[in-house]
C-alpha cells in the first residue's frame, strides 16, 4: 500500500461521501434526501458532548458563540433543510413554518448572553427534521426508516 492511500474498505465510493460517519447520498429520491437532511441536522444540533454533563451540541450552538457572523452561517446551513425539503415537493405552508423555525433561532441567538444560552435548548433544526419525517413517512412510506 503506497504512503497516503487509505487502509481498505475506509474510502467512500464514488458519489457517496460521509460526514461524521453518516453516508451521505447525492440522489434527488427521497430517501437521499432524507438522509442529507438528517446528516446535517446531525452536524448542527447532536456533534459534540460537552464533558462532564453529557450533553449533546452542534454546530449550529457552538457558531452562535460567534457574534453576528456565526448566527447568520448557522442560518444559512438550517435553510439548507429547508431548502431540502423543497425539492421533496413539501407543501409551501410546511416550508415556511420551516424557515419560521430557522429565523426564530437566528433572532434569539442574536441576542448576546441570552440568545447563546437559548440557542443551547432552542433547535430549530431538528424541529424542522420532525416536519421532513413526519412529511415523508405520510407521503413517501418507502423513504422510512427504522431507529433504535
Amino acid at each position: 500500500m503506497e504512503p497516503g492511500t487509505p487502509a481498505e474498505g475506509t474510502r467512500p465510493e464514488f458519489g457517496r461521501p460521509r460526514a461524521m460517519g453518516i453516508e451521505v447520498p447525492i440522489g434527488t429520491d427521497p430517501v437521499s434526501i432524507r438522509r442529507r437532511i438528517e446528516a446535517m441536522e446531525q452536524l448542527l444540533e447532536n456533534s459534540f458532548v460537552i464533558p462532564g454533563v453529557n450533553y449533546r451540541v452542534g454546530l449550529d450552538s457552538i457558531m452562535g458563540l460567534v457574534p453576528v457572523i456565526g448566527d447568520f452561517v448557522s442560518a444559512a446551513m438550517g435553510m439548507y433543510i429547508v431548502w431540502e425539503a423543497r425539492n421533496l415537493g413539501m407543501p409551501k405552508w410546511k416550508l415556511w413554518r420551516m424557515t419560521g423555525n430557522v429565523a426564530l433561532d437566528t433572532a434569539v441567538g442574536a441576542v448576546p448572553l441570552v440568545g447563546d444560552a437559548l440557542d443551547f435548548v432552542f433547535r430549530s433544526n431538528t424541529r424542522n427534521l420532525r416536519i421532513v419525517k413526519r412529511h415523508l413517512d405520510k407521503h413517501h412510506p418507502a423513504a422510512r426508516t427504522i431507529e433504535g
